[in-house]
């Protein structure tokens, strides 16, 4: 199988590593020239988490990336999507089949990843997504985990979940692709508001953010007109682990030093989620306590006067609310 995969961040270069050294894929992988993460795979040969096998052909030419293979899996910032998009139709991808390994709801539309790939003018027939839980520094080590696969074509969902699969992941392919997307995407925001819990030293709490994290997930999810099941697989509480607990999760990393006044310089796909996940409730009128938490923790803290530490009373004070019946 040949294999195109646009965008050589963290999550880029490991699909690029993945596919060709466990599945021993003919892969291509595309970076834009004067970006980071492309000229230190250009120079080196390998970033912090991954070293690049030499039957890997790195290339910042998107024509040449889009034109060598049929399927095009695609990892960068989910709100860059939308603009990056317009550079590959440029080409001809209609007969392309398009994989989003990214998460996030696009922030000035509340529009999923895959609408904005249909906006661009791709078939919904050839687009899935390819999300769950797993860390690269783990993966590299060897230890397995599960993902999902979820499209609308049902066909394409199976035929990549049996090719994509290794003794390192297994694949299950979803049913429902709107509640794949936004469990996914949402798992993000709750990451943050356990890291916020992590610098607060009240980790305990973790519990009831993830037993009312769900539960908030599936409303929003029922009311777009989702299986609210979708918020209980792996798209979302199957991805807790990585993304509440573990050191390699940036979204909790970036909770964790936001309670502690602290910067954190890495992407963290939470904080533009929570801002789209706010509105997605606004407009749908579904009560988000937890979203809308670390979307003013986020966003307007300083508006208050009270600075960036004033992330911990406003996660905190979510366990103050009134006692209610817990469904």
């Amino acid at each position: 199988m040949k294999i195109s995969v646009l965008g050589c961040g963290r999550w880029g270069s490991f699909i690029a590593w993945y596919q060709a050294t466990v599945l021993k894929n003919d892969v291509i992988l595309y970076g834009e020239d004067g970006r980071e993460a492309y000229d230190v795979l250009k120079r080196e040969g390998k970033n912090e988490y991954v070293a690049l096998d030499k039957s890997i052909t790195l290339c910042s030419d998107l024509q040449y990336a889009l034109s060598q293979s049929r399927i095009i899996i695609i990892s960068i910032s989910s709100q860059a999507l939308r603009e990056f998009m317009q550079k590959v139709i440029k080409y001809p991808v209609k007969d392309k089949t398009f994989v989003l390994c990214m998460k996030g709801i696009e922030e000035s539309t509340g529009k999923r990843l895959s609408e904005v790939m249909t906006d661009s003018g791709i078939s919904s027939e050839n687009i899935a997504v390819w999300v769950g839980p797993g860390h690269i520094q783990s993966f590299t080590a060897g230890i397995p985990n599960c993902m999902l696969i979820d499209s609308e074509n049902v066909e394409l969902k199976k035929y990549l979940a049996e090719n994509f699969k290794s003794n390192l992941i297994r694949f299950y392919y979803g049913n429902d692709l709107l509640g794949t997307e936004v469990g996914a995407a949402a798992k993000n925001v709750l990451g943050i508001a356990a890291g916020v819990l992590d610098g607060c030293g009240y980790t305990s709490l973790k519990g009831p953010l993830m037993a009312r994290g769900a539960f908030e997930v599936a409303k929003l999810i029922k009311s777009m007109g989702g299986n609210e099941l979708s918020a209980y697989g792996l798209a979302h509480l199957g991805d807790y682990e990585t993304t509440l607990f573990s050191l390699y999760s940036h979204n909790r990393m970036y909770g964790e030093m936001l309670a502690k006044g602290e910067h954190f310089g890495k992407l963290a796909e939470g904080v533009m989620t929570a801002k789209a996940m706010k509105e997605l409730g606004d407009r749908y009128g579904i009560e988000l306590p937890i979203t809308n938490a670390v979307y003013e923790g986020c966003f307007l803290a300083d508006e208050f006067g009270k600075g960036e530490h004033d992330i911990n009373h406003i996660i905190l004070k979510l366990f103050d609310r009134q006692i209610k019946s817990e469904f």
